[in-house]
């Protein structure tokens, strides 16, 4: 097996994980044996999470061997630091680790069912892509939205670490395309239908900075953005006003028992519609704000809220700038790289990844779209030893972008939220760009 996983190669890369079978058999490798064998003990282990927790040794150890070979190898990335093999380093990595094991329990796993028809959905939308020319021009996939009025959302209140809040709830009202797969079952998530967005803003007559704050994965609810964001020093000490929408189907738009479940899961068509909804309801809501007066208005997204970040620089040129967080950039690498063993090779076989699904996501990809906004107001943070949106997916992004400022802290996905270089960082960018009022 390739040593270098799917989420460290460039875009559009051989994602091949076994040689051909008849490059097997010359080699005389018992290879489908191996692989039934290990496929079942996935199975045995993954019933019991004490039992997935075991993987977390190696998967680190393997790791540390892999940073190490990039140090003294050849294949150093141009402009990624070197990593400090700190115990705190890789405690981090363990962290992000056990995580992702926890994570991958057997009630998540698709059915058999569910390969072949995903697969078949994947064919017919890039089918249809190429027929419209979505694929060619990724761009055009994307409709405006209509703009969003002051007096077109209702207003509810609410509380959150000492922080009274407004939350306005509006009519998302957008569709996937007629006759595009996966639209009947994305029209199905009716709480999905409304889009919602927890408002800070200052009681007064002073012209204000403006950021909407993209959550990430999982996530939907005030009480656990306003930490991530460290919307208290923004709203109080930076004086400006935030708004937070609700990605489709999480927080409260949500349609099973975990937030955001529906968003990243082996349904890809699923994430082409979650994408485009996201992108399409910031967009409503800065029409929202704008309407306001603003006297900046920013962006700043982490993880999953990092990848709609990156996409809304691409559509949305009037911003004074865009800060993408730990961002993913590229779904296919993060499903292959991130799946067991098994569902990576039946997903193979069915021709799921490796190819079609990387041509269907050029629409959402902001490593295909060209951003629109000035190079001096994109921004990138990421985590050197991220496993959850691998560095990998940073650095592509910071190299489409032509290198912006971008600022690398050593440890893991979750690690920016104590990262004192990343809380330093985000308020230079603020304040640098003209969006903070200090009181």
């Amino acid at each position: 097996m390739n040593d270098t996983t799917a989420d460290e190669r460039t875009p559009g890369a051989d994602r091949t994980v076994f040689p051909p079978r008849s490059a097997r058999e010359r080699r005389g490798w018992p290879i489908d044996q191996v692989v039934a064998t290990w496929h079942e003990a996935e199975k045995r282990l993954a019933r019991h999470p004490l039992g997935r927790i075991l993987g977390v040794g190696p998967r680190t150890a393997g790791y540390v061997v892999r940073t190490l070979r990039r140090r003294y190898g050849d294949d150093h990335l141009d402009g990624f630091p070197e990593i400090r093999l700190t115990p705190a380093h890789v405690g981090s990595v363990a962290m992000d680790e056990a995580i992702l094991l926890l994570a991958k329990g057997p009630d998540r796993f698709p059915r058999r069912a569910d390969y072949s028809r995903v697969a078949t959905e994947l064919a017919q939308a890039r089918a249809l892509y190429d027929e419209r020319g979505w694929a060619a021009d990724p761009a055009s996939y994307h409709r405006t939205p209509p703009p969003l009025a002051l007096d077109g959302v209702e207003i509810t209140h609410g509380w959150a670490h000492g922080l009274r809040y407004e939350r306005i709830h509006f009519a998302s009202e957008f569709e996937p395309y007629e006759g595009e797969p996966g639209r009947e079952r994305w029209l199905g998530y009716r709480a999905n239908r409304t889009a919602s967005a927890w408002v800070l803003r200052h009681d007064d007559d002073l012209p204000r900075p403006w950021v909407l704050c993209q959550h990430g994965f999982a996530m939907g609810y005030a009480f656990m953005e306003f930490p991530a964001f460290h919307t208290a020093h923004l709203h109080h000490d930076l004086g400006c006003n935030l708004v937070g929408p609700t990605l489709p189907v999480h927080g409260d738009r949500k349609v099973s028992a975990m937030s955001g479940d529906e968003f990243l899961s082996i349904d890809l068509m699923n994430s082409v519609h979650g994408l485009a909804q996201s992108i399409w309801d910031a967009r409503r809501v800065f029409t929202w704000i704008r309407a306001q007066q603003p006297s900046a208005v920013g962006m700043y997204g982490i993880s999953l809220g990092g990848y709609v970040a990156s996409l809304i620089a691409c559509f949305e040129p009037d911003l004074d700038a865009v800060i993408a967080g730990v961002p993913v950039t590229d779904f296919p690498a993060l499903c292959e790289s991130q799946s067991p063993m098994v569902i990576r090779h039946r997903s193979r076989e069915h021709g799921i990844l490796g190819g079609p699904a990387d041509e269907v996501h050029r629409v959402v990809s902001p490593l295909i779209l060209e951003p629109v906004v000035g190079h001096d107001a994109r921004f990138i943070f990421a985590g050197q030893g991220d496993r959850m949106a691998h560095p990998r997916q940073a650095y592509n992004l910071w190299k489409h972008w032509e290198e912006p400022r971008i600022r690398w802290y050593p440890g893991n996905h979750l690690g920016f939220l104590w990262s004192g270089a990343v809380k330093t960082f985000v308020d230079e960018v603020l304040t640098e760009r003209g969006l903070t009022v200090p009181t």
